[in-house]
């Protein structure tokens, strides 16, 4: 029996560890099969506190995981496959074993969706990014492609002008669907440009980008643009399926909040991209893994009451 079990082990699940087991909570992280969270597949990470001169994600994850680990915090490397909120002590089975404790936190994350390409598996952190915001430093000066029309794809292209030299659009409509104060900036932006009705079907390079070969969805042409850099911007998967049935998820499958950490079963908690849609930086993920193992510690305390 575990004082709190945490499902994840990104930033949010491996914070919310260190804070929970440094209280003398009895804590175990589910951490996964293949643990870490996305940081497990980013180089280097420019824009995490403490870390002057940068730091290569797995590094940090590792560092994290240690951390946790010295406060005496017990990992298992399994998948969660089910759970059972239903009634006390809450179970969480992973691999053959099932585990109880008195409170879960979910830090499961999201997931980006990809293109599906063989190309953009072998390339990823080597000019194939999810996120503008972590990256966009690293290309200044260089030509970039955004994949996407929606308001994710937008706000990363726009974010890109401030350091790439020309961001180019390609979205498989004819028109965007991103909101339209979205659409009126990047159509205002000189560094912006378009290209419609396309898709890519293939990224370009042996060891880095250096292009994308699209095809149009209505003539079926193919052509080639260079490019150093490629952002995938097709929407985001809440890591959540797990929970269906047990808590609140919202039309999308994110975990609704109440007074930021909490969900609509009492001893089960939230913390990360699994609830959070708007900011997705690991940073972020990190206070509220603090956030949900505070609020932990005093749900706990009342409970002892």
């Amino acid at each position: 029996m575990y004082d709190v079990i945490i499902i994840g082990s990104g930033p949010a699940g491996l914070t919310t560890a260190i804070y929970a087991s440094r209280a003398k909570l009895d804590t175990l992280v589910v951490a996964g099969a293949f643990w870490g969270g996305q940081l497990m597949l980013t180089t280097e990470v420019e824009n995490f506190p403490g870390f002057a001169d940068g730091i290569m994600g797995p590094d940090l994850m590792d560092n994290m995981r240690k951390q946790a680990e010295r406060f005496g915090a017990k990992l298992v490397f399994e998948d969660a496959t089910s759970v059972d909120f239903s009634s006390k002590p809450f179970k969480i089975s992973a691999g053959n074993q099932v585990f109880e404790a008195i409170s879960v936190i979910i830090a499961t994350g999201a997931s980006p969706k990809w293109l599906g390409l063989e190309s953009e598996i072998r390339l990823r952190g080597r000019g194939v990014s999810v996120c503008a915001t972590c990256d966009a430093p690293l290309f200044k000066g260089k030509k970039a492609v955004v994949v996407g029309g929606g308001d994710t794809a937008i706000e990363e292209a726009l974010a890109l002008t401030k350091f790439a030299r020309e961001v180019t659009i390609v979205h498989r409509r004819d028109q965007l669907r991103a909101t339209k104060i979205l659409q009126e900036r990047a159509f205002s932006n000189d560094k912006i440009s378009f290209i419609w009705d396309s898709v890519v079907q293939e990224i370009l390079g042996k060891d880095r980008v250096e292009g994308v070969c699209l095809k149009n969805v209505k003539t079926g042409e193919e052509s080639e643009l260079a490019a150093d850099a490629v952002f995938v911007a097709i929407g985001r998967k809440p890591n959540t399926d797990l929970f269906k049935g047990q808590i609140e998820l919202d039309q999308e499958g994110y975990v609704i909040a109440r007074d930021e950490t909490k969900t609509s079963v009492e001893g089960v908690f939230v913390a990360g991209d699994a609830q959070d849609r708007r900011y997705r930086q690991s940073v972020v993920a990190a206070g509220a893994g603090c956030k949900a193992a505070m609020d932990v510690k005093k749900y706990l305390e009342e409970q002892a009451r």
